[in-house]
């Protein structure tokens, strides 16, 4: 499963990187959304989430966005290119612009999110 794809209805993306390993960010769609990006409020290693909970904040010229974990873990790694080059989320939002990473409590199986063919038909219906 590792290296697989997931999508939200709130836009974001999550890649299994291992079974209790995840990557997040938000998605093509989100970003042309939000207009340009201007910050990105992180979660420090270590911080632990609940599932469903905000770790991060993604500031446009036009609103601010919260990002939710889906399921509960602490923070292994961010992106901290974002700090000083916020735009990578709107030049490489699925790739290069990346937020945080995440070890969970428990392997992650992403049966209630989208896949890539499910998320493409919800944008579809907005």
């Amino acid at each position: 499963m590792a290296n697989k794809r997931f999508f939200t209805e709130e836009h974001e993306w999550i890649e299994v990187l291992e079974a209790k390993r995840i990557r997040i960010g938000i998605t093509d769609h989100a970003q042309d959304e939000m207009g340009d990006v201007v910050f990105v409020e992180l979660p420090f290693e270590d911080d632990e989430f609940e599932a469903g909970e905000d770790f991060a904040m993604v500031e446009s010229v036009k609103s601010t966005s919260e990002i939710f974990i889906p399921a509960a873990g602490h923070v292994v790694a961010v992106n901290e290119q974002l700090e000083d080059e916020p735009e990578l989320v709107n030049d490489s939002p699925e790739d290069e612009g990346w937020i945080a990473e995440f070890e969970l409590e428990e392997d992650f199986d992403g049966s209630e999110l989208m896949d890539r063919a499910a998320y493409d038909e919800y944008l579809d219906t907005l």
